[in-house]
């Protein structure tokens, strides 16, 4: 057996160092160009980690592009794993290895397919995340179900965090398949049917706040953007600044004044509870820390400190 990995983001490090060390006949690593990976949120140094684990390395623009498509050709895998990646492959690049592309998307599928799973989870307020291992095919997160796992989401977590679950459940899956791939095999089962409609995209300028939101939405919009994320934004003053933390209050403690007021500071001995109170459609959050766009960093006491009350959030 022959296999080769395809990969830029963080959520596929810990599945390949774990074939590796299980003996996967991993032959080729493929990439992203450094400067196109500097621009994509979450990517891992694969050139320092290729070397580590002693895998050639190649770099590409696009796996689709004719050069990439060449290599793997020439590599003849049998299996292709496209863990971390975010261009579709094409039917050519698809037809590469012999039993097929192997992929994992960060959901439950059929549910959250398309962009951005973990995002929107998030975003959506939903309860559980998950992960499923597929058999990449020509449409969208619709190939057939090899492995999958589910968790419960927490208040506490952000899109840091689930990614973190996200490459752990990808390690596992892998290191479960393996034995069954060495053995020629090829598990899968069809997804069940479904209407949902596909996830949009998400870039950095639809990371705007709206305030008007209940405060829950607020929070969980803020969580589900920021780092490694671009973060959430909105403007003070005609100012645009990256909110990268904030605390959900109680929904008792309603706000009566305008969506994105600075209702006051927030302070307390830990630091990290310090910030300034924000008024939201229905209640308030804390907002905890924030980043001016000319890098300008203010968390705890610094930002407590800020004259902003009375001042107001808007989006642009």
């Amino acid at each position: 057996m022959r296999f080769a990995w395809v990969g830029f983001h963080m959520e596929g490090v810990p599945a390949l160092e774990a074939l590796v060390h299980a003996g996967a006949p991993i032959e080729a690593v493929f990439t992203l160009e450094p400067a196109l990976a500097a621009r994509r949120s979450g990517a891992a140094d694969y050139r320092a980690l290729c070397r580590r684990l002693g895998l050639p390395l190649f770099e590409v623009r696009n796996i689709n592009d004719d050069d990439a498509v060449a290599r793997l050709r020439d590599l003849a895998p049998d299996v292709l794993f496209v863990i971390g990646w975010s261009q579709i492959l094409r039917p050519p690049a698809l037809r590469a290895a012999r039993l097929g592309a192997i992929g994992a998307h960060a959901s439950a599928l059929p549910r959250l397919r398309g962009s951005a799973p973990v995002n929107w989870t998030l975003i959506r307020g939903e309860p559980r995340a998950g992960n499923t291992l597929l058999w990449l095919s020509e449409d969208v997160d619709a190939g057939e179900i090899i492995d999958q796992v589910e968790f419960d989401v927490t208040p506490f977590d952000t899109c840091g965090t689930l990614y973190e679950r996200v490459a752990e459940s990808n390690r596992d899956m892998l290191l479960r398949l393996l034995p069954r791939l060495l053995a020629s095999e090829r598990p899968g089962r069809p997804q069940p049917p479904s209407t949902e409609p596909i996830l949009p995209r998400r870039r950095p300028e639809h990371g705007c706040i709206a305030w008007d939101q209940p405060a829950r939405a607020v929070y969980d919009f803020v969580r589900a953007l920021t780092r490694p994320y671009p973060g959430a934004f909105s403007f003070l003053d005609g100012q645009r600044w990256t909110i990268w933390r904030a605390t959900l209050l109680p929904s008792a403690l309603a706000a009566h004044d305008a969506p994105g007021t600075v209702i006051g500071p927030a302070v307390s001995p830990a630091p990290e509870a310090c910030g300034h109170v924000v008024a939201c459609g229905e209640g308030c959050i804390i907002v905890n820390e924030v980043e001016a766009a000319d890098g300008m960093r203010l968390e705890g006491f610094a930002l407590a400190q800020q004259p902003w009350q009375g001042r107001r959030w808007l989006d642009g």
